[in-house]
């Protein structure tokens, strides 16, 4: 009777730990977007170091356009719907497509 006993909780305890496990598994519950703290609309070209254009993924369903500025090497992310945003979307598809 005891060794049932142990055995049932035994087969308890693993069933929780894969369940758990399982819980802990991709899901993508949540957005793993670089643009969290806003957009802006336009930067000085001048300023402009790098654009890098991300695509939407699973993990982030928005296009992000990622600005490193030469002052500082700080980064700002552009909005891909405005006008400015659409031309490195352009830029960055020709360059696409040339390589």
């Amino acid at each position: 009777m005891a060794n049932a006993m142990t055995s049932t909780a035994l087969l308890v305890f693993l069933a929780c730990l894969f369940l758990v496990n399982v819980e802990g598994q991709v899901g993508h519950t949540k957005a793993r977007c670089l643009c969290l703290n806003g957009v802006v609309n336009q930067i000085k070209p001048v300023l402009i170091q790098k654009i890098v254009v991300h695509k939407s993924t699973i993990s982030c369903p928005h296009m992000e356009i990622i600005v490193t500025l030469k002052n500082g090497a700080r980064e700002k992310c552009l909005n891909p719907e405005s006008g400015m945003g659409k031309k490195a979307v352009n830029k960055w598809l020709e360059n696409q497509s040339v390589q």
